[in-house]
């Protein structure tokens, strides 16, 4: 075992009974928690140890580090989730390789993912992002819509050929009414989502947590909780 290995298999156990604690604490079954591990600014050797160590979902935020990562680890069976901020430009090399793309958060973003996962033939997951910092009918200053706009996205979704709508994200905000306040922005969250399940059951999944607010997540209920720092270490700074 490298020390890589062994490093990432050590912050790997600890995430997991972290999350493991959350859910006895909320009450929940391990199970209904999936870890999706965030590897953007790491390398793809990194992504095969971890899918070594039994991680099956990863995400990244940033197609031109996403694409070639992805690529060389096609052999591998992975769930890829993209979660940043998604310009139209894009799109096509990012349905090229993502299952699930975790950030749509405006009407031509959906029609966009449309037409591309209609011409590459595949059926695409799609989460809406929700910025609880949002005025209503504007976005997040870290992209995502205000609540009140989770409805029109979800009908663009629904009628929109080559993708799903699997359900709701969010990440705390830093300003707002819900700056400092992770479970409570969480909760408000759930309740988005519990309004979304009354017309689309199928549209379950709420991703929610980072490293650090991971309990206050799953305590809210999130099904996917989307953790970097706490299994890789800290990241190194863009140049």
């Amino acid at each position: 075992m490298t020390d890589r290995t062994a490093e990432l298999a050590e912050n790997l156990a600890r995430v997991e009974e972290r999350i493991a604690a959350a859910c006895a604490a909320a009450g929940r079954p391990r199970e209904e928690v999936t870890l999706i591990v965030v590897t953007k600014t790491y390398p793809a050797s990194d992504v095969r140890i971890l899918h070594g160590l039994g991680v099956r979902d990863v995400a990244e935020n940033r197609d031109q580090d996403a694409a070639p990562k992805a690529a060389a680890c096609a052999d591998l069976d992975l769930t890829w989730h993209f979660v940043g901020q998604l310009q139209t430009n894009k799109v096509r090399s990012v349905v090229g390789y993502a299952d699930v793309v975790q950030s749509v958060d405006r009407l031509k973003l959906v029609s966009s993912l449309s037409a591309a996962a209609e011409r590459a033939g595949r059926e695409l997951g799609c989460l809406i992002q929700v910025a609880l910092d949002a005025e209503s009918g504007g976005r997040g200053d870290r992209g995502g819509v205000a609540p009140d706009g989770v409805e029109e996205l979800a009908a663009a979704l629904d009628e929109a050929p080559g993708l799903r709508l699997g359900g709701l994200m969010t990440v705390a905000p830093l300003v707002g009414e819900y700056a400092g306040r992770q479970r409570a922005a969480f909760d408000r969250l759930m309740d988005l989502s519990t309004a979304l399940r009354a017309t689309r059951p199928a549209a379950n999944m709420v991703s929610a947590g980072m490293s650090a607010d991971l309990e206050d997540a799953i305590a809210a209920g999130a099904t996917h909780v989307r953790v970097g720092t706490a299994v890789l270490g800290v990241r190194p700074k863009l140049g």
